[in-house]
């Protein structure tokens, strides 16, 4: 019987840069065409990776800018993230980044399990952010970097499986920081 193994994930971001979109796609392999304003809501997966099942819990928030104040909740009993901008919005872009210091604030560590997402892959002719810039900003958090895109089904998935793998990559390095070796 496979190990099943709960992960709660918090997806940041701007106002209107797809984070429902994403979660939705994700967990009911649908796209949502209205644009309807989260509060906040929680999704729920079951996902198997080789022999372990993840029970994934998914809280997608509302749109933060780059003055919010994260609640304790984001951090506390929070094994990962999903960090997400807009291709077509700088200003998201430079809000997320804004997150990420909160969130490195809040936790008081130097690795935290981010997966850095550049959604709207789609409306590439509207891009104000290059996929460099994220490739680059991620790799300065030591974080995954993906662009995908909810409307077409780019990389959704993928999306949340690498969160996972994230989580695991973080919890491992602790764990070999944290051992005790006697000579």
């Amino acid at each position: 019987m496979p190990l099943v193994r709960y992960r709660k994930v918090v997806i940041l971001g701007y106002r209107t840069v797809g984070k429902t979109s994403l979660a939705h796609q994700f967990v009911e392999s649908e796209f949502l065409e209205g644009y309807d304003p989260t509060v906040e809501n929680t999704y729920s997966k079951i996902v198997t990776l080789g022999k372990d099942e993840f029970h994934l819990h998914l809280v997608d928030t509302a749109g933060q800018d780059e003055y919010s104040i994260l609640p304790y909740s984001f951090i506390i009993g929070v094994h990962g993230y999903v960090l997400v901008y807009s291709v077509t919005s700088l200003h998201s872009f430079q809000v997320v980044q804004s997150l990420y210091q909160k969130l490195h604030q809040g936790h008081g560590k130097t690795r935290l399990p981010v997966v850095l997402v550049g959604n709207k892959a789609d409306l590439s002719p509207d891009r104000e952010v290059h996929e460099v810039q994220g490739k680059k900003l991620a790799e300065s958090w030591g974080a995954t970097f993906m662009e995908s895109s909810a409307r077409e089904n780019q990389l959704t998935q993928d999306v949340f499986i690498k969160v996972i793998h994230e989580i695991a990559r973080v919890e491992n390095f602790y764990e070999q920081e944290s051992r005790c070796y006697l000579m």
